[in-house]
């Protein structure tokens, strides 16, 4: 009786274990199958609209033209931006790694005796001079040393980028011109009495996905433009660069817009070295700080309510908790992922373990139209 009861279950796990060995030994493959996927989900919006086009125009071979049209855009974007912001980025870390530091630790030093004073007086004894670490950290993490060495381990590993990117271009290609193909695959490895529940899912999975994704481009465009827009009206150098950039970090929850506003902090820097470092320096400094926490107040209580509202469908505490397992499990990455796995597994757990009460809790109010 207790394996009638269980043993499907018991079966289930050790299915899964089994799968994420095999998975795990084909990392490789496998990651190049769902990057290809999630492209194709990134681009279908572009796709159905060049079908349109091309069907109003009677090319027989639309889907294929599409797909390929689909994938020049979408890397063109992408080279676009490396092309554009790259040599920036550099350009501000060669600066960066020339910065009279010493300079910077004498205008640092009074504010910092006032703070070493008061630990003294609550018994506490400071470590290093604040100062001297900031000198030691961005003095050795813009090292042009480093940035050669990193474009020189890029080099080495060529070959293997090269055929990286071939590959995802190839499958993405086919997932694009064959929007049920990703399924297919799935399907076929799963018994046929369950491959009406496997389609539905997957086409569930790919419509909040392809949400979620959605929001996430339109919420960076908007932070971006933002920040953008306040920076320049306070003169600061660099504007775009420091907004891209902290568009992009934002994609790394509760940690990314720190990431960004650093960032930006070493930017004002690097381009203001004439300044008086004390008295000129410090306080824009702090007025781009401003200007990213109104940003950041901004996309906490407005974009992303308004945006991911129904997208994620899933409760704040819910959100952070997962963030939060994601971050223990896989670091920047796993915190990156969480949301986009999480959203997985609720829509596949929805279908196959109802049943549990703790299942039916989280999924209640999962709703994909």
């Amino acid at each position: 009786m207790y394996w009638q009861k269980y043993g499907r279950y018991i079966i289930g796990i050790l299915l899964i274990v089994v799968l994420f060995f095999v998975l795990g030994f084909f990392a490789e493959v496998v990651s190049y199958v769902l990057i290809s996927w999630v492209i194709s989900m990134v681009g279908q919006p572009i796709m159905s609209f060049l079908l349109l086009k091309l069907k109003l125009m009677r090319f027989d071979a639309g889907k294929s033209i599409a797909a390929l049209l689909t994938i020049v855009i979408l890397f063109g974007i992408v080279g676009s931006l490396l092309y554009l912001f790259v040599p920036v980025i550099i350009k501000q870390a060669v600066i960066l790694s020339k910065v009279d530091f010493n300079a910077i630790s004498l205008a640092l030093q009074e504010p910092i005796d006032k703070i070493n004073v008061w630990l003294r007086t609550l018994g506490l004894e400071p470590g290093p001079s604040a100062a001297d670490q900031v000198k030691n950290f961005l003095g050795g993490f813009f090292d042009p040393s480093y940035i050669s060495a990193f474009f020189g381990s890029l080099l080495s590993q060529a070959g293997h980028i090269v055929i990286g990117i071939f590959s995802i271009v190839f499958i993405s290609f086919f997932f694009l011109k064959e929007r049920d193909l990703f399924t297919e695959i799935i399907v076929a490895a799963v018994p046929t009495k369950a491959e009406a529940q496997v389609r539905d899912v997957i086409d569930d999975i790919s419509n909040l996905l392809t949400k979620y994704f959605g929001g996430i481009a339109i919420q960076m465009s908007l932070l971006m433009g933002i920040s953008y827009i306040l920076l320049s009206l306070l003169g600061i150098k660099s504007a775009l660069l420091i907004s891209f950039f902290y568009a992009i970090m934002n994609i790394i929850p509760y940690l990314g817009p720190v990431i960004g506003a650093a960032f930006a902090c070493l930017v004002t820097i690097s381009s203001n070295l004439e300044m008086n470092f004390y008295n000129q320096t410090i306080p824009l400094m702090v007025n781009v700080l401003i200007i990213f926490a109104v940003v950041k107040v901004l996309d906490d209580f407005i974009i992303q309510p308004y945006i991911f509202s129904k997208r994620v469908q899933a409760h704040p505490l819910e959100i952070f908790i997962v963030i939060m397992l994601g971050a223990r499990i896989g670091g920047v990455i796993g915190m990156v992922v969480a949301i986009p796995f999480y959203t997985i597994f609720r829509v596949v757990a929805r279908v196959f373990l109802g049943e549990f009460k703790v299942i039916r809790k989280i999924t209640e109010d999962l709703d994909i139209s």
